[in-house]
């Protein structure tokens, strides 16, 4: 009896033990979550994002412009679809990391709403402001050139949005703590 107490408690021991460095890791790695983010961390978050986004978006506007589509049509289009690939890319990483499926979409939600609507509104706002964006077809340069440039702004703007976010341990900050 005496040495199933003692393997209890060198069981309990090392499990504690365990905790606590997995504590201090979790600490030590994940320390600062409300310091000020580097600018890196905030450029791979907004890539990572803006891949997503991108997905969407370009997917969007080929559907809505090959089927002829008007211009709120396929915007719509493009704007759901990009939330929607937003969302998944960070859904498959935090899934593959073992979290439940409901708790995984509190996650992406958490971490891409701001990022992936700050990206949509300046993607979307560069092509309606652009003179004869909107109205280009798929075999016009225009098409693709305000695409590509659109699609730059939004990561110019959305970066200091992530850094901003992640530096207050809300964004892609909430992602990177299931990230081993």
């Amino acid at each position: 009896m005496e040495h199933e107490t003692h393997t209890h408690e060198t069981h309990t021991h090392e499990t504690h033990s365990a905790h606590t460095a997995h504590e201090t890791h979790a600490h030590a790695g994940h320390a600062g979550h409300t310091a000020p983010a580097g600018w890196s961390m905030a450029a791979l978050a907004t890539l990572h994002c803006l891949t997503g986004c991108a997905v969407g978006e370009v997917l969007g506007m080929v559907v809505g412009t090959a089927l002829g589509w008007g211009n709120l049509a396929t915007t719509i289009l493009a704007i759901v679809l990009a939330f929607f690939f937003g969302y998944s890319l960070t859904l498959r990483g935090v899934l593959k990391a073992g979290v439940d499926l409901r708790s995984a979409v509190r996650v992406a939600l958490a971490a891409d709403t701001l990022s992936i609507a700050v990206m949509e509104l300046i993607d979307n706002g560069v092509i309606v402001l652009w003179p004869d964006a909107m109205d280009a077809t798929l075999r016009d340069s225009l098409f693709w050139g305000s695409l590509l440039i659109s699609l730059a702004a939004a990561f110019v703007v959305t970066t200091p949005v992530n850094k901003w976010t992640i530096g207050r341990g809300k964004g892609h900050a909430v992602v990177h703590r299931y990230h081993h």
